[in-house]
């Protein structure tokens, strides 16, 4: 009788979950990822000499990574970013409007441009972009958490953490 029991409990599960859609989040950088594209290894080598501190290495690749795909709202996010933590704002701003231009629901984007504000001393317009990241993932994604949390400690002490 358990053995029955237990085999028709696999069977209802198998059934259940194989129909089921699998409904998730998305990441920042890769929404948008099918296993059928052509991987951008410019893209994949800049993203990780940015997030490796190497930044100017990191806007060689991504540059040929938007030579070869000028609609990759990833790529132009990283470039941001690398331009960004390179002090180089104008640059960082031109490249998170590109991004947000080829993908208003960018979440990598809205978290880093608010950043940007901090580092200007604008919580305001960082709060902007906190907003829209509510509305694009109603406050659950890690973006909006870490935004959050940078603009929360800017207002506590006027500084930028984690620049």
């Amino acid at each position: 009788m358990k053995k029955i029991l237990f085999i028709s409990t696999i069977l209802i599960s198998s059934l259940i979950f194989t129909n089921s859609p699998i409904i998730g989040a998305g990441s920042s950088d890769d929404d948008n990822y099918d296993s059928g594209e052509v991987v951008d290894i410019d893209y994949l080598n800049g993203k990780e000499q940015a997030y490796n501190g190497k930044y100017k290495a990191a806007i060689v690749h991504l540059k040929k990574s938007i030579e070869n795909d000028p609609k990759n709202a990833d790529a132009f996010n990283m470039l941001g970013y690398s331009n960004r933590k390179l002090g180089k704002n104008e640059e960082a701003f031109k490249y998170y409007n590109e991004a947000l231009s080829l993908d208003p629901r960018h979440l990598g984007t809205h978290e880093y441009i608010g950043r940007l504000y901090l580092n200007l001393s604008q919580p305001e317009k960082a709060q902007i972009h906190l907003d829209k990241l509510d509305s694009i993932c109603f406050s659950v994604c890690d973006e909006y958490a870490t935004l959050q949390k940078a603009i929360k400690d800017y207002k506590k002490t006027k500084a930028v953490s984690n620049y």
